[in-house]
């Protein structure tokens, strides 16, 4: 669409919690645009078809807490098949790789932990979720891989209560054509801009004018829903400044967290949807989905520093330490069966800057104070401001219709 001049609603945006706050607003009599600086909707929801058979979900994949996921019932109503399947991290690893005896000493070193983070988080002070490993337990490395697959950082970095506040419902489900997809239809009617950055809000007049790349636009309310690290940056600014909301946004950094498709050239033997990993007693590791969906392929998932240093290696570097990997654990004739496909590179996305938020120690009460309507007119939303499902694509959709819904009673 073009650029109008002026708008009842701008939505800045046209990620998950965008496109829930425009779906939100559609019938409400009030005229809204949503504007998306990349060229396609969707933000961190993106799948690309790498071969004909093979979906890659670049960013999120998972319908996590299904039960109370609320793109289950939209992929319903839009007749995308939602899949069942177990996810791969529940079943025993691939030949051995983790005996299952170490398998279990690591499962109750797991369980013992998160029931620590459970009771310190019933103390009002808050502190380093790190701070509760067991000195010297052995499985703490592997503890904090754990954390970099789920917060996108080590548990140095990771709030007690934070990590207590997260609901997980245990149910895990996917789709076929892409979670991406799936975000890609359902904003498909919105009203959206796109390659058209936002750099200024300006809201010292009657209304709040924006800058875009495309020019400037005048709207009566505004829903920011960028992730944290385009404020913590100032990639956007805000005139007057807001510094209550940058603090905040500092406080919540997006996690870094990337996969790799890999092609399999000869599936013979390994299982649909099964788990290769290994007891590596290290936190610098991959975790393996083998043969998603049945598919000729293995995904491969890395999270905290070292993705972040796997992305500054450039192009190829998480398909040649996936390959590695899976060669250490099935011997080297392997090689030759794996190609790469993609891979993600989010913390070099200059519009994502990151994966997921996770709250600072000490600061889980920032997503509060980031969701927090500024006179009326700036309203925000994204996972980040989700107060139990941040860091999902149904948090992030929740919170752009708890924004629309402040905007309608404002």
């Amino acid at each position: 669409m073009p650029l109008p001049s002026s708008i009842d609603v701008a939505i800045i945006g046209a990620g998950a919690a965008g496109l829930g706050a425009a779906r939100t607003l559609e019938n409400s009599g009030l005229s809204v645009i949503v504007l998306e600086a990349r060229d396609r909707i969707g933000g961190r929801a993106f799948t690309k078809q790498v071969t004909p058979e093979i979906a890659f979900d670049v960013g999120c994949g998972w319908l996590h807490s299904a039960d109370e996921n609320s793109f289950v019932g939209i992929a319903g109503q839009l007749g995308i098949a939602v899949d069942k399947t177990d996810p791969p991290w529940g079943k025993p690893s691939f030949r051995d790789a983790f005996p299952p005896r170490e398998r279990a000493a690591f499962n109750a070193a797991l369980d013992d932990y998160f029931e620590r983070v459970w009771q310190a988080a019933r103390r009002k002070t808050d502190a380093a979720a790190s701070t509760l490993l067991e000195p010297g337990n052995r499985w703490n490395p592997m503890i904090d891989a754990v954390s970099t697959y789920v917060n996108g950082a080590e548990l140095d970095r990771i709030s007690i209560h934070d990590v207590e506040a997260y609901r997980d419902t245990k149910i895990n489900w996917r789709v076929r054509r892409g979670y991406g997809a799936l975000v890609a239809a359902y904003g498909a009617s919105c009203p959206v801009v796109l390659n058209c950055a936002v750099a200024l809000i300006d809201h010292s007049g009657l209304s709040v004018k924006l800058t875009t790349t495309q020019g400037t636009l005048t709207a009566a309310k505004v829903i920011i829903t960028v992730p944290t690290n385009l404020i913590a940056d100032e990639a956007i600014r805000f005139a007057p400044e807001l510094p209550i909301k940058l603090k905040a946004a500092r406080n919540l950094p997006l996690g870094v967290d990337d996969k790799v498709m890999l092609k399999l050239s000869d599936p013979n033997g390994f299982p649909a949807d099964g788990n290769l990993r290994a007891a590596t007693m290290r936190t610098a590791m991959g975790t393996y989905h083998l043969r998603p969906f049945g598919n000729d392929c293995i995904e491969g998932f890395f999270g905290g520093r070292f993705a972040r240093e796997l992305e500054e290696a450039g192009d190829g570097a998480f398909a040649a330490q996936a390959i590695d990997e899976i060669a250490g654990l099935l011997g080297n004739d392997i090689r030759r069966k794996l190609s790469p496909l993609a891979a993600s590179r989010w913390a070099h996305d200059p519009f994502a800057r990151g994966a997921y938020s996770h709250a600072l120690p000490g600061h889980a009460g920032a997503r509060a104070v980031l969701a927090t309507p500024v006179d009326g007119r700036l309203f925000f939303a994204g996972e980040a401001t989700s107060p139990h499902f941040f860091s999902t694509v149904h948090g992030a959709r929740d919170s752009g219709e708890r924004a629309a819904r402040e905007v309608l009673a404002a």
